[in-house]
């Protein structure tokens, strides 16, 4: 077999925003018809690099070269001229216009000011067949799900003669079925010839479809080689620069006995029936299941986020009736929900005004808010999560993923809660920030406050929790304690016995 030819040369590439430096001296080598994975943890660089490479930031400083000849972009548009396009962590679609129009929008063969529609068709059957990846061309890509609407991304992208595409976080907000299809589409445009350069934290994911990996650290390029010789192990290790402690805490099981702080019993609403659950004080319980399971309808209808139709509650031995988000706050009940930038955090407010909103009645007198408690009060809760920052006043948007998630703990812990309801706790988050919350989590479980956790994450349920509910069709069929918390026994009941032998993949996660 010959060795793929150098298409990209990156040297001594630097970028900056604000006067903080993005990436440094870098320099990698891209091989033409090959996935070239970048990794590292949040704020490592490895978005910013891959968007230089899109033309979507021109760099600083330092040279890139194709095949050898120099180039510069200024604009995506740029590198679209050199066959260089990206897809995007957020998609650029517009979802109001069929699929065909989308992937050939402002590229449609015309007569006069008359779209060819029937030469359009044959081109994008023609742009299926070569690609193998089919979507229904006149459906509306609004009513797409996510991972269709990639698809779109990506015949969009070819459409237009790509020869290189970038893609940023693409299994992010998949499913997990729908992440292994997309990892067979990443593999079939290698060996068409395309050449990947693929952004992810997903460590497995990258060791299965990448050829090359270049690990990024704080904005330097710590090695780029072979994937075949690096391991998840390996890569955690460069990525954090330091040796791989153990990926979770050590659980401590709780005193039993004692009164539950949450104990709902025969909970129905939409998504969901006769779900009943309790978390003791000191506890924490996983809510696990796949995706559509009801996990999360269940954990909103606890805070009053959504309605349930039938079922009691009892926070604390004491019925919660007519539940809403200010009155759980209140009764002592914090949510950190799934979605940090939908629902969690309002992206262009400070740090510290997203950290201080749902707690401003303790630190206001007679209308006024005193600025000093509340301050001095944020400043504890970031230091105590350690929230890495340059300035509290700074928007919450501008941190990585994990910052921003432990913005969300701390903006929960302020309101001193008795429960802690905590929805995907690590999704989108890089390793050694997991493990800071996973710290975090068991720590507060451990002053006695009672943790529920919805996780998609085998390891994670495992890892960190006493007591696993598994969901299937809205209801729970059943609790796991001990020993008995496996991932055999967890996918045994999220996709039933007879499901989970059509569906082996269910035994690595939920």
């Amino acid at each position: 077999m010959t060795t793929p030819a150098p298409f990209l040369n990156l040297t001594n590439i630097a970028k900056s925003f604000d006067g903080v430096h993005a990436l440094r001296d870098i320099a990698v080598t891209i091989r033409r018809g090959t996935v070239h994975a970048l990794v590292g943890e949040n704020g490592a660089g490895k978005s910013t690099l891959g968007k230089v490479i899109a033309g979507v930031h021109g760099e600083d400083q330092g040279t890139i070269e194709i095949d050898g000849v120099r180039v510069s972009f200024s604009t995506p548009r740029d590198a679209l001229r050199h066959g260089i396009t990206i897809v995007a962590q957020e998609l650029a679609l517009v979802p109001t216009r069929s699929v065909i129009e989308n992937v050939y929008l402002g590229t449609e063969p015309h007569i006069g000011p008359f779209v060819r529609t029937r030469a359009l068709r044959s081109r994008y059957a023609t742009l299926t067949e070569d690609s193998g990846i089919f979507v229904d061309p006149f459906a509306y890509v609004g009513d797409l799900s996510i991972a269709d609407q990639q698809k779109v991304e990506i015949l969009r992208a070819l459409a237009r003669g790509s020869s290189l595409i970038v893609m940023d976080e693409p299994t992010a907000r998949l499913a997990t079925h729908e992440a292994f299809a997309l990892r067979r589409i990443v593999k079939q445009l290698r060996d068409a010839g395309a050449t990947i350069v693929y952004v992810s934290h997903f460590l497995e994911e990258v060791l299965d479809i990448a050829d090359d990996i270049t690990v990024l650290r704080d904005g330097r390029v710590i090695r780029s080689g072979p994937a075949a010789v690096e391991s998840p192990q390996t890569l955690i290790e460069s990525m954090i620069g330091r040796p791989l402690a153990a990926a979770f805490p050590p659980k401590q099981y709780p005193e039993g006995g004692g009164r539950p702080m949450l104990d709902a019993s025969g909970l129905s609403g939409r998504g969901f029936h006769d779900v009943s659950l309790q978390v003791s004080p000191g506890e924490i319980v996983a809510l696990t299941g796949l995706v559509g399971s009801g996990r999360t309808e269940v954990v909103r209808a606890l805070f009053g986020a959504d309605r349930s139709t039938s079922g009691t509650v009892l926070l604390d031995g004491s019925p919660y009736l007519r539940r809403k988000p200010w009155r759980s706050v209140e009764r002592g009940i914090a949510l950190l929900p799934e979605s940090r930038k939908l629902e969690g955090l309002f992206l262009s407010f400070s740090i510290s005004d997203n950290v201080s909103l749902a707690s401003l009645k303790k630190f206001s007198r007679g209308g006024f808010v005193r600025t000093g408690h509340e301050r001095a009060a944020v400043s504890e809760r970031l230091a105590e999560v350690d929230v890495r920052m340059r300035n509290a006043m700074d928007p919450v948007g501008l941190l990585s993923g994990g910052n921003q998630q432990k913005t969300m703990f701390a903006k929960s812990l302020l309101t001193q809660p008795r429960l802690l309801i905590i929805d995907e706790p690590t999704r989108g988050v890089d390793v050694g920030a997991k493990r800071q919350i996973y710290d975090l989590i068991v720590r507060v479980a451990q002053e006695g406050m009672a943790v529920l956790v919805v996780s998609s994450e085998m390891e994670e349920v495992i890892g960190i929790a006493h007591r696993v509910a598994v969901m299937r069709q809205g209801e729970i069929v059943g609790t796991l304690a001990g020993d008995d918390v496996t991932e055999h026994a967890i996918a045994l009941l999220a996709f039933g016995s007879d499901d989970l032998m059509q569906h082996p993949q269910g035994r690595n996660n939920p």
